[in-house]
Parts: C-alpha cells; structure tokens; sequence
C-alpha cells in the first residue's frame, strides 16, 4: 500500500514512469562545452541525456527543441548532456563533433562516446534517444526518434516542479 501514493503522482505526471536508476556516463572519449561530469555529480538537477550523432536527419530535427529546452530550462536546474554516439567512422573526430556543436548552437554538455559505453549502460539502440531523468537519479521518461516534444517538455517542467517543491 505504500506505493500508492507515489503510483497515484506519477500517473497525474505527464508520461513519467520509473524506470530505475540512471547508469552512468561511462567511456568517455571527450567532453565539449564542459568538463567532465557524472549523474553523481549533476544530483538535485534534472537531466535530460540525449543520444545523438551529427549526421543522423531525425537528430538534426530534434535539435532545435533540445537548445529551447536547455536555453529555457536552465537556471531552474535543469541539465542536457548530448551524448554523441557515432554511426560512421568520421563521425569519431572530434573536430566533426565540435563544428556540429557550433553548425547546431548547441550550448550544453557534450560527451563523446566513441566506444559506445555509456550508449551501451543505457542499453539504448536510437539515434535520437531521450531519457529524462529527475533530481534523485531515476529515469523517468524514454523518448525514441522524433515528436512528442510538448509531451516531453511537460514531463521536464514536472519533474521541475517536483525538484521545487522538496
């Protein structure tokens, strides 16, 4: 009976379910745009990890949405790491990755997964991956290809607004 009250918050949430802990950033080649970070470290934030790679067209489209989101979300808490997971060989260089970032105004955390480790941890298998995860670690929205982007930006400003009120 102890669950719930939770269940009973998570279902009036827009598209939030648990679906556990969040694995951590893992082999990774480079960070752009920041130092390096961990979930650990990002703990009271939200976070939004998005696997992407620069040449990927549903990518390229989702992108605009991703920098409002950061652009507007930002100083509540909120947190985006790319992670750059390439499908072709040249998509390795970091000099790619880097010009993308500016062709893009991408403006948050870039990490590069060359290796495919942190892509593994998450178990993930799309170019573009969405999967949101709120101030006490847990993955509570996966989002695969395109769309869904106000359904997405409504489970952000719950989670927000949960992380706000304690």
């Amino acid at each position: 009976m102890a669950g719930w009250p939770m269940q009973g918050a998570l279902a009036a949430s827009p598209g939030l379910k648990d679906y556990g802990r969040a694995p951590e950033f893992a082999g990774i080649e480079k960070w752009l745009n920041s130092g390096p970070l961990t979930l650990q470290g990002l703990a009271g934030k939200v976070v939004l990890v998005d696997f992407w790679t620069y040449t990927c067209i549903n990518c390229i489209r989702t992108l605009p949405h991703v920098v409002r989101w950061y652009e507007t979300y930002k100083d509540q808490g909120f947190v985006v790491v790319g992670v750059h997971s390439p499908e072709f060989a040249y998509e390795r260089s970091t000099r790619n990755v880097q010009d993308a970032i500016e062709r893009f105004n991408i403006r948050y955390p870039v990490a590069q997964d060359n290796g495919f480790t942190t892509w593994k941890a998450y178990n993930n298998q799309y170019w573009p991956a969405f999967y949101l995860v709120d101030a006490k670690g847990q993955v509570m929205r996966q989002h695969f290809g395109e769309g869904e982007y106000a359904e997405m930006e409504a489970a952000i400003q719950a989670l927000l607004a949960r992380k706000a009120a304690g």
